[in-house]
């Protein structure tokens, strides 16, 4: 029976070396703001895990690790049993991470100076994945709708910045994180047909995939055989059940070229084997935390469900975008009408909170902030009084 159901409790996670925690005054932040910005979790992650990773401590020894078939099939399973989506085992690479992996692909798969596709704002290392591997980046910016206040794709833009930029890869975030637009079957399917009709390579990011809260996400290699031939998807429990400090992801590549292209790169990075830690705890998650999982998913929507009743009551300068997917929520704060200097200012030293700026998503993202939603409810009622204070 699982054990950690009880999300309302406040951890301290000061002094654990943590990211999200232990970080404002070395990156320049007052020691006291309240920290909602890194995409983890405040929760411990599920029991199963916690006592497998108990018996990996209690064994003592920390040696190299690989995995074996039945790791394959845990994985397997679980996307066959939650996605109804099939692989071989040659087909399933592991990353430490999915931006790990990203570097890899456009390493292996384009050339310095080759145009990339991404479409702003969007999860910032894309942009840095791009840039720094002197790749060039074009950006098929997400146009908002205010009337039904959510983004959608300017389909005209992205097909002749292919075509004018002679692009060769386009990353994709399924379902796309900041904006949390679940993409529809339709509007992936039209994106892989130009993909598809100009010689692009896709690799898709579906690493929010299990927080879909409003419609059905849909593996985009799944949706055509042909799709798959030109697409990697990227996925990880990391953020299903909070595990990315243990640096888990997988890599489903069908075309045996393109896996061979992308083993290639990997290997020449000199990364080996993951740690002993992540593989243990994926195979638990996957296998047994069904239960954790589900509780924490409703707990998170309420989480959402509270931002947005609580935007709309007392922060009427304020705009939520509407929410699908993702424990990551998105605020228009341009109603205020101040400079994105000032809007940092306001956040950071008046209402003493750490949120991620909406500028570092790409120029589209100015005015914005995005918010986690994946912890207490006491911590997020407090970060919306602090807001509430100065925006109200």
């Amino acid at each position: 029976m699982e054990k950690n159901l009880d999300f309302d409790t406040v951890i301290n996670r000061k002094d654990t070396l943590s990211l999200k925690f232990d970080f404002a005054k070395r990156r320049g932040l007052p020691p006291d703001v309240l920290p909602l910005w890194v995409a983890d979790m405040d929760f411990k992650t599920s029991s199963y895990v916690l006592e497998a990773l108990q018996d990996v401590v209690n064994h003592g020894v920390f040696g190299y690790s690989e995995t074996l078939t039945p790791y394959y099939e845990v994985v397997r399973d679980y996307f066959l049993r939650k996605y109804n989506y099939d692989f071989s085992e040659r087909e399933m690479l592991k990353s430490p991470g999915v931006v790990f992996a990203i570097s890899v692909a456009v390493k292996a798969l384009t050339e310095k100076g080759d145009a990339i596709m991404i479409q702003q704002p969007v999860y910032y290392p894309f942009s840095e994945v791009i840039t720094d591997n002197n790749r060039k980046l074009i950006d098929n910016t997400l146009v908002y709708n205010p009337e039904k206040n959510r983004y959608y794709i300017d389909f005209e833009d992205f097909e002749n910045k292919i075509i004018s930029h002679n692009v060769k890869m386009f990353l994709l975030c399924n379902p796309h994180n900041p904006v949390s637009r679940v993409w529809s079957k339709e509007e992936l399917i039209k994106l892989g047909e130009i993909c598809l009709k100009h010689n692009v390579l896709v690799l898709s990011d579906e690493i929010h995939q299990d927080f879909t809260f409003v419609g059905k996400h849909h593996i985009f290699a799944s949706l055509k055989p042909e799709f798959e031939n030109i697409t990697l998807t990227c996925t990880s429990p990391s953020k299903t059940f909070n595990l990315a400090g243990l640096q888990t992801a997988h890599v489903f590549i069908k075309n045996a070229t393109i896996r061979r292209k992308f083993c290639h790169e990997y290997n020449a990075s000199g990364y080996s084997q993951l740690n002993v830690m992540g593989l243990v705890a994926t195979i638990a998650a996957y296998k047994f935390g069904n239960e954790w999982f589900n509780g924490v998913f409703k707990y998170i929507k309420s989480n959402v469900e509270f931002i947005k009743n609580y935007v709309e009551t007392h922060l009427p300068k304020i705009k939520m975008i509407t929410h699908e997917a993702t424990y990551l929520v998105w605020l228009d704060f341009r109603g205020l009408g101040l400079t994105s200097a000032q809007l940092e200012d306001a956040i950071i030293y008046k209402s003493k909170l750490w949120l991620d700026s909406g500028k570092i998503f790409g120029k589209s993202g100015e005015g914005f902030q995005r918010i986690n939603a994946a912890c207490p409810r006491k911590t997020l009622e407090e970060a919306m009084e602090r807001l509430k204070v100065y925006f109200q």
